[in-house]
């Protein structure tokens, strides 16, 4: 789209004296209204033709500006709080890894108040959007450098690959990665990340270590349990839905005793028929207001396994008029049954 400078030449008088006596705008403003009430005296066949014509070129000229964008998307959780946001630049993830063990290793009084302000170009955006640009990433690559999940909180950091899908790390390990990448300030950025993905070999966390474990500001008491719903058997696992009636971000240290969302948590303690004794964690499930669901697990004590084992022993008399003791010698029973069988069981 070309345009054409019209110059027009009037006496400084002239224009002190407009500028006096205007009610409203500016002489430069008032000659573009009157350009635009020329334009349109002109003929209608020739306005439509030209109006469209400037259409479609600023049409053309925005996708190809849309399509020569560079960006990453991230998900930060810090503090309680998450955020979902595009970053206006060209991120990779030695970079953004960078930019992160600087954030946490300067003193607060240097640096910003969460990790979103190291971007400077950065916008929020929806959690659905976030979700339509990692699809972006892994089926369309171009426009989208980078998608992160960085939770600071639980000192995780996701980045995700378009060939291996999600990969899973410790912030400590990036960070450490990150160091010996930038370490010498005359190496070339090729041999950087050559360095940093090779610090990053046997790394990335396994299905048990990408866990994540709930922990707030205490633990639980007598007076927070008590079941709902039917007792279910999953093996060798008797599964008891908890009622949420306490406080659970104190315990959990989740963010759901708000009115900010709709979050809840759906949570299940087991018995272990096999060990014969209350599993070692809960299960805790957050179901998202806004759609979608996270597991997470709750690393019980010794002292919250035994105040879960009365409640267990109380809740499965009352649903199944039968003793945990009773439900596990019909458990081992049945196991023994079909190993005498020749049935397959799985230990």
């Amino acid at each position: 789209m070309t345009q054409r400078e019209i110059t027009l030449w009037v006496d400084e008088r002239w224009c002190k004296a407009l500028e006096k006596h205007l009610l409203d705008g500016t002489v430069t403003e008032k000659l573009e209204e009157h350009i635009d009430e020329l334009v349109n005296k002109l003929p209608e066949n020739v306005y439509e033709r030209i109006s469209s014509e400037i259409w479609q070129e600023r049409e053309q000229a925005r996708i190809e500006a849309e399509a020569a964008r560079r960006f990453a998307v991230l998900h930060v959780t810090e503090d309680g709080n998450s955020t979902y946001f595009i970053a206006e630049e060209n991120l990779e993830m030695l970079q953004v890894a960078a930019r992160l063990r600087s954030y946490t290793r300067k003193p607060p009084e240097n640096s910003p108040a969460r990790f979103t302000g190291m971007f400077s170009r950065g916008e929020k955006i929806s959690r659905e959007q976030f979700d339509a640009y990692v699809t972006e990433r892994l089926y369309t690559p171009g426009r989208v450098t980078g998608a992160f999940n960085i939770d600071l909180d639980k000192g995780r950091f996701d980045t995700l690959h378009i060939t291996d899908g999600w990969q899973h790390f410790r912030i400590q390990d990036v960070s450490t990665a990150a160091y010996y990448a930038m370490k010498k300030s005359h190496t070339v950025w090729g041999e950087r990340e050559y360095i940093f993905h090779s610090r990053l070999e046997g790394k990335q966390l396994t299905n048990e270590d990408r866990s994540i474990y709930l922990t707030g500001a205490r633990t639980l008491r007598a007076e927070d349990i008590s079941f709902a719903e039917d007792i279910v058997q999953n093996e060798n696992m008797l599964e008891f839905y908890m009622e949420v009636c306490f406080n659970a971000d104190k315990v959990f240290g989740t963010h759901v005793c708000t009115t900010e969302n709709d979050d809840y948590l759906n949570v299940y303690a087991n018995y272990d028929m096999d060990k014969q004794q209350v599993a070692d964690t809960l299960e805790v499930y957050l179901v998202r207001g806004s759609g979608g669901e996270q597991d997470y697990k709750y690393r019980l004590t010794d002292a919250e396994k035994e105040l879960l084992l009365p409640r267990m022993e109380e809740y499965c008399q009352q649903k199944w008029g039968q003793s945990l003791d009773e439900c596990c010698e019909q458990y081992l029973s049945e196991q023994q049954q079909k190993q005498q069988s020749g049935g397959m069981v799985l230990a």
